[in-house]
């Protein structure tokens, strides 16, 4: 819980800070989120998810090494230009009476207030050996995982299968 909170905090203050930054240098600034969000994401797990079971068994390890790039930089483009969009916000996050510790996975539900409205954020964890990384998002009701394993299958469809071209739509995406 202190993991996503202290996160979600040094996010805000990115964002708080570096108001401007997002139109003067766009680079800049999804690079400042990046290095805050990515490190608290577990890539390898969440690629294997949006692939789904089939895909990634089918795909070659060079291929699922290729989509978690291009998936990380899509998620993390979208999800910097996302936050720049929210003005005057600050985050809240739910922390238990009664933590779980020994679970696998764990939820974290925050909220993201912003000047006219408030923003349920659900953050799925997973514990890999002994530290959490987040494996899946839900934001105001919209699953990112389902919606990210659905865009894979349709262009999974669209492309007949064929992994590599799926990796170049995703890129142009």
């Amino acid at each position: 819980y202190i993991f996503i909170d202290k996160g979600a905090q040094e996010m805000v203050n990115v964002l708080k800070n570096n108001k401007e930054l997002f139109s003067e240098n766009r680079d800049e600034f999804e690079e400042k989120i990046k290095d805050i969000f990515e490190p608290m994401i577990d890539f390898r797990y969440v690629t294997a998810m949006v692939m789904g079971k089939n895909y990634y068994k089918i795909s070659t390890k060079k291929q699922r090494l290729e989509f978690q790039e291009v998936f990380k930089d899509s998620l993390l483009d979208t999800y910097a230009e996302t936050l720049s969009q929210w003005d005057d916000q600050r985050i809240i996050t739910e922390i238990p009476e009664l933590v779980e510790v020994d679970k696998k996975i764990i939820e974290v539900r925050v909220a993201l207030q912003t000047k006219n409205s408030l923003y349920p954020i659900n953050f799925k964890l997973r514990r890999n050996n002994e530290s959490w990384k987040i494996v899946n998002i839900i934001i105001n009701g919209v699953n990112l995982g389902l919606t990210f394993r659905n865009q894979f299958k349709t262009l999974a469809i669209e492309s007949s299968n064929e992994i590599d071209s799926i990796i170049i739509k995703w890129k142009s995406d």
